[in-house]
């Protein structure tokens, strides 16, 4: 029998361009979908008949009530090392078989910097000035050098981040619940307890999994420890913080501004109150968004599927 596959949320429609599908292609029926598709029925609506789904990272959520409703549904091969969107314990009672791929190497990372000289140096906002025809130099920046970065979560991504600031001239400071003094030596980080990293900090950066632990870990109580000048910026997940808290101190200027790249609905709602801020920094969700990245995605998403057909799944998550 044939299988039909679902390639979800390929929102730049380069799915097929990134990965050669012809190890595949025989034995699958490939069906693209470059637009969310919505709430639980609208995605069991559209995926009815699929055997197999391959979700991009979080951007389509993959509950039990999906699960249940997907009687044909054999595997399920997202992108990434795991994804907190897919009810693992629903597909493991369904017998689905749950595939991931490498990570995103240092795109997030490197995304991170460029938020961070964003908000120093407002080179976005003024681009934006400059074509709109407004007059020279409406802004004033600040150096990063000699200012402190607090570093919240210091794996890969968030070494990466420490050692271009240090680069940079920064501080670094790391905090998160497993941290160790010696890792944030080696990392070349101070470590801080959370509350007064929050303290010390001239910009905050996230780089944690979302997990229980994790889930609201910045709310009104730790925004109010931040200093009056300093800046969060989130490129990690979108619920770690707590979104009203931050709007609201956003919009009393408890804190100097942030930059968010992941939100707690993803498409960011049009009406959503921070596209009306002043004092943040939007991209949506960009972090991974990079042909190297999707290259590896796409790339071992074929072999998932190929190596599943044949009986032999790889890189099986849970």
């Amino acid at each position: 029998m044939r299988h039909r596959a679902a390639i979800l949320d390929d929102y730049q429609n380069i799915a097929m361009q990134m990965a050669d599908w012809s190890p595949v292609a025989k034995d699958v029926e490939l069906q693209v979908f470059n637009e969310p598709i919505g709430d639980d029925a609208q995605v069991i609506a559209a995926l009815k008949g699929f055997s197999i789904i391959c979700p991009m990272r979080e951007r389509t959520k993959i509950s039990r009530r999906i699960i249940e409703s997907l009687p044909d549904l054999r595997l399920i091969a997202t992108t990434g090392k795991q994804n907190a969107a897919i009810d693992m314990a629903a597909a493991r009672e369904r017998n689905i078989t749950v595939t991931g791929t490498e990570g995103s190497g240092p795109s997030t990372a490197e995304l991170t910097i460029g938020l961070m000289l964003e908000l120093a140096r407002k080179i976005g906002v003024e681009n934006a000035r400059m074509k709109s025809g407004t007059p020279w130099q409406t802004t004033v920046g600040f150096e990063l050098a000699g200012k402190t970065l607090g570093v919240i979560g210091l794996g890969k991504l968030g070494t990466r981040v420490a050692a271009v600031a240090k680069a940079l001239g920064m501080r670094v400071l790391a905090w998160s619940q497993n941290l160790t003094e010696e890792k944030c030596r080696a990392a070349g980080a101070d470590y801080a307890q959370k509350d007064d990293l929050l303290r010390q900090s001239d910009v905050v950066s996230i780089h944690l999994i979302l997990s229980e632990r994790s889930r609201g870990l910045i709310g009104a109580r730790e925004l109010a420890l931040m200093q009056p000048r300093a800046y969060l910026i989130n490129t990690a997940r979108g619920p770690i913080v707590d979104e009203p808290a931050l709007i609201e101190a956003l919009r009393t200027r408890r804190i100097a501004g942030a930059a968010i790249d992941v939100f707690g609905v993803e498409p960011l709602p049009l009406d959503h109150p921070f596209r009306k801020l002043d004092n943040v920094v939007l991209t949506p969700h960009l972090g991974y968004a990079t042909a190297e990245t999707y290259r590896v995605f796409y790339g071992q998403t074929v072999e998932a599927i190929r190596a599943w057909l044949d009986g032999k799944p790889v890189r099986v998550i849970g």
